[in-house]
Order: structure tokens, then C-alpha cells, then sequence
């Protein structure tokens, strides 16, 4: 490929995209923390309150941002949904 244009934007996607799978390993580290407290305290996996109030929040920031609200609710819900499963998962080891 010729267009040097075209490779400074991949460029700048790869690092956003490498920043990305970093910061969510930093949350899924304390989500597993959340996890093993709440396995601990013997609290339930999901709290749909909490949930709900930061989907409101991500909608917002998204909204801010210029971002697809709907798009950055379904990413939400699809790492929530994961987080729910690795703590029902911590409750029975």
C-alpha cells in the first residue's frame, strides 16, 4: 500500500485499539476483585440498580462525546454480561 495517509490513520487505530484491550484488562482486574467481595460477603452477582445507572451515565458520556448512545449501551451491556458471568461462576468455586 502506497497511501501514506491511509497508514498514519491505522497507525493511530492500532494504538487506540491496543489502548483499548489494555484499559479493559485493567477493568475486568477489578471487576474480578468486585467479584471474589461479593463471592466473599455472600452478595449476589448482579446488582441491576448499579447496572442500570451506569448505562444512564455511559448514554450521557456518549451523547458528550459524539458517540452512538445505543452503540455504546450495547457495549456496556455486553461487558456487564461478562463481569455477571465470571462472579456467578466465583460463587460456586
Amino acid at each position: 500500500m502506497s497511501d501514506e495517509v491511509l497508514r498514519g490513520y491505522r497507525r493511530s487505530i492500532d494504538n487506540i485499539d491496543a489502548a483499548l484491550v489494555h484499559l479493559l484488562a485493567e477493568r475486568f482486574k477489578v471487576t474480578q476483585a468486585v467479584g471474589r467481595h461479593k463471592a466473599q460477603a455472600g452478595l449476589p452477582p448482579a446488582d441491576p440498580g448499579r447496572e442500570e445507572a451506569q448505562i444512564a451515565r455511559l448514554r450521557r458520556l456518549a451523547e458528550e462525546a459524539e458517540l452512538d448512545p445505543a452503540f455504546s449501551e450495547a457495549f456496556l451491556r455486553f461487558i456487564i454480561g461478562e463481569v455477571i458471568r465470571h462472579h456467578e461462576r466465583m460463587r460456586t468455586e
